[in-house]
């Protein structure tokens, strides 16, 4: 299923909650294979340089946690990929249309890949844009095949979904279908605005229950964009220690007041998650007291974390329908 055909199943379902009555094209199924055969050859530049794609690649390897979800909304299924370990292929069910009935190869780890297991695969692109590397693996992995990494001036797990949809799709040829499909996100989620004027001037935050403490995800982390995407605003007690470095806030559990808003999303292991119980001082909170504590179901928080083109929708459908209730 192409992301115009996903963004419109989306809409519809949303519409028939009652949250949003939209459109969407179909430019992101229309570009022609012999069209970006005629993108090449390209140079993407990235944190550790550039690298230059001479043809369109085939055997793409997706090592970045959420870069294969782009590369299946342009049409192609990586032969190996990463993701939250949650889930045993790595990819979330907003997937299994694009990757039908293909072989899969789950890679352990981003950071610090299995070398040999990657040379094995025979990959003509290697795509680590949400990846974490360092620029000593990035040079092994680059004898492998043509490896792009995360853009200059950006956080580990921290790139934009437009910037992170944009330079895949550069990279596979198809700039302009990438410029197409992050449009059609944009329209499902101001769709959603619209449908939600409650959402308007209200606080929100993504919280990790971690360790017995908390991570909380600014503006530049996926979770964080994907509330502020929906006019959300994060608190400026989070936002002040945002450095661009960590792609998360720790807050220790004494000092959850920290993160208090009209919105706090629990990103723990199911919608049966007790964060009072869990920590006591939780109660405390305005949230708490107001009803706007919302733990999600596992794949509620693996859409928002995934925070893709191919996600948001699955998001869309699933939690504002709840973060509407609670605000009610």
């Amino acid at each position: 299923m192409g992301l115009g055909r996903m963004i419109r199943f989306g809409l519809t379902a949303l519409l028939a909650v009652g949250l949003v009555s939209a459109c969407s094209t179909d430019a992101a199924d229309t570009t022609s294979e012999s069209a970006a055969a005629g993108a090449f050859p390209v140079t993407i530049e990235h944190i550790f340089g550039s690298t230059a794609i001479s043809e369109r690649p085939e055997r793409v390897v997706a090592l970045g946690i959420s870069d294969a979800d782009v590369l299946l909304a342009l049409g192609t299924v990586p032969i190996a990929n990463t993701g939250y370990q949650y889930y045993e292929s790595g990819l979330g069910p907003w997937t299994n249309d694009a990757v039908g009935d293909a072989k899969l190869t789950y890679l352990e780890s981003d950071s610090e890949p299995n070398l040999e297991q990657l040379a094995s695969l025979d990959p003509d692109l290697i795509v680590g844009v949400t990846a974490a590397f360092d620029e000593n693996i990035y040079a092994q992995l680059s004898k492998i095949a043509p490896t792009i990494a995360r853009p200059a001036g950006t956080a580990e797990y921290a790139v934009g979904r437009a910037e992170q949809t944009e330079l895949i799709a550069t990279a596979l040829g198809e700039k302009e279908r990438g410029v197409a499909l992050n449009r059609e996100t944009d329209q499902a989620l101001q769709a959603a605005i619209t449908a939600n004027p409650a959402f308007a001037d209200k606080t929100g935050v993504a919280v990790l229950p971690y360790d017995g403490q908390y991570a909380v995800y600014g503006p530049r982390e996926g979770r964080g964009q994907f509330l502020t995407s929906l006019g959300f605003t994060i608190p400026e007690a989070i936002t002040a220690q945002d450095d661009g470095v960590s792609f998360f806030v720790p807050v220790s559990a004494e000092n959850v007041r920290t993160f208090d808003g009209d919105i706090v999303l629990i990103l723990g292991p199911d919608e049966t998650y007790d964060a009072v119980a869990e920590n006591p001082a939780m109660a405390s909170l305005a949230a708490t007291q107001h009803h706007g504590v919302i733990a999600t179901t596992l794949d509620e928080r693996g859409a928002i974390s995934f925070n893709s083109v191919l996600s948001i929708p699955w998001a869309l459908n699933s939690i504002v329908p709840r973060i509407a209730r609670a605000l009610a």
